[in-house]
């Protein structure tokens, strides 16, 4: 046989696996999105001021649809564009961590805080004593840009990486990721609203600070609109993601491997995403390594039982946090005649979480003993933590 067999995928086959890996609600937003602006294009309709979110028309007029005509309208194909690019990668992650339905609540949620502190902003500033800006309450702003700032809030605080790409060119801080990115579209591009960033950016971190936790209902309230006859033909799609626990694969990716500073929004894996999609030739040995490869990437558990690294699955994830949280319950026993205890018990030291780690979770409006436990059973790793505390509940 030849050892140099090439397999070969056109851009077609590859759009569709790129698209039917994209969950409902953020592949749903897309489309929406991409029909309003193509038909909006079609009539030749560009009134956007109609539909933009302007403070003074809100006050005035008491227009309040336009807090979320705002978030669904774009002034250009760029614009939409780049706004859905960056919302696939990072939608996708945190759809497959909260639930279709807890994902399209949490987006609302977001769209009302953004408006509402873009309001509040706007009149301070056009009627403050000092030096007033009127024209901010005459601005208009469009997009769905600011549900992104808000979104790359959340979702650096889940992954918990230290440092992120700017466009693959430099590295910044993770606390100051967003701020960076504020103040470089509005240098490249002085037309953006300035105000509908920053307050995507507000939002995010009242939600991460858990200031939004009375404003979150609990599981059951998603349970009961999943189960709702109306939505049965949404909820049978494949693509659909249950909030309670249907997907515990999903994850927020922190590329702490070999690369821990990269970032899937607004860096070089955009290109390389976007180069994925052309039609590429690989070797038999290169695509039998690459069909081995899965989301969970496996880690080393314990330096002492194992150097290589091994996938955990669901059902070990769960043993180890029944495990967890009966030696939580029952106080230690001596080993006797176990060689691997001492290494356990070694482990189960180092994988002692910081009050800085627990509180984060804690602020997302989880139990702060099931937040323990998690992090315990998750050997300190952020990511499955969460997973393991969405599927419990």
């Amino acid at each position: 046989m030849r050892s140099n067999i090439v397999s070969e995928a056109g851009l077609q086959t590859r759009l569709n696996q790129w698209w039917e890996g994209i969950p409902f609600v953020t592949s749903a937003i897309v489309v929406v999105c991409g029909i309003i602006y193509l038909v909006c294009l079609l009539v030749g309709y560009d009134s956007f001021v109609e539909v933009c979110f302007s403070p003074s028309a809100v006050v005035s007029h008491f227009q309040v649809y336009r807090i979320y005509t705002t978030v669904l309208f774009h002034g250009s194909i760029l614009h939409v564009l780049f706004n859905m690019l960056a919302l696939v990668p990072m939608g996708s992650d945190l759809e497959r961590i909260m639930g279709s339905i807890r994902l399209l609540y949490i987006m609302i949620l977001l769209a009302t805080s953004n408006a509402i502190f873009h309001l509040l902003l706007a009149l301070v500033a056009a009627y403050n004593p000092f030096l007033p800006f009127q024209y901010l309450m005459d601005q208009c702003s469009i997009g769905f840009s600011g549900i992104l700032f808000s979104m790359i809030v959340i979702e650096t605080s889940l992954s918990g990486v230290q440092s992120r790409s700017v466009f693959g060119l430099f590295n910044v801080p993770a606390k100051l990721y967003v701020w960076i990115l504020l103040v470089v579209f509005q240098l490249l591009m002085p037309n953006v609203s300035l105000l509908g960033h920053l307050c995507g950016i507000l939002s995010g971190c009242a939600y991460t600070f858990g200031l939004f936790n009375r404003l979150i209902p609990g599981t059951s309230f998603y349970s009961s609109i999943e189960e709702s006859t109306w939505l049965s033909s949404f909820i049978r799609r494949p693509k659909f993601i249950m909030c309670t626990g249907g997907n515990t694969s999903g994850y927020i990716p922190t590329y702490t491997g070999q690369n821990p500073a990269s970032s899937g929004l607004l860096s070089g894996n955009m290109w390389r995403n976007l180069s994925s999609w052309m039609p590429q030739r690989e070797s038999s040995a290169q695509a039998s390594q690459d069909s081995d490869r899965f989301p969970g990437r496996g880690r080393t558990l314990s330096s002492g039982l194992s150097q290589a690294a091994s996938t955990p699955s669901d059902s070990s994830l769960q043993t180890r946090l029944l495990e967890d949280g009966n030696n939580l319950d029952r106080p230690s026993q001596p080993a006797v005649n176990n060689p691997v205890a001492p290494t356990r018990t070694q482990s189960n030291q180092g994988s002692v979480a910081s009050d800085e780690e627990i509180q984060k979770l804690v602020a997302m409006g989880f139990d702060r003993t099931q937040v323990e436990v998690a992090i315990a059973a998750a050997d300190r790793d952020l990511n499955v933590a969460v997973e393991i505390l969405m599927s419990q509940q």
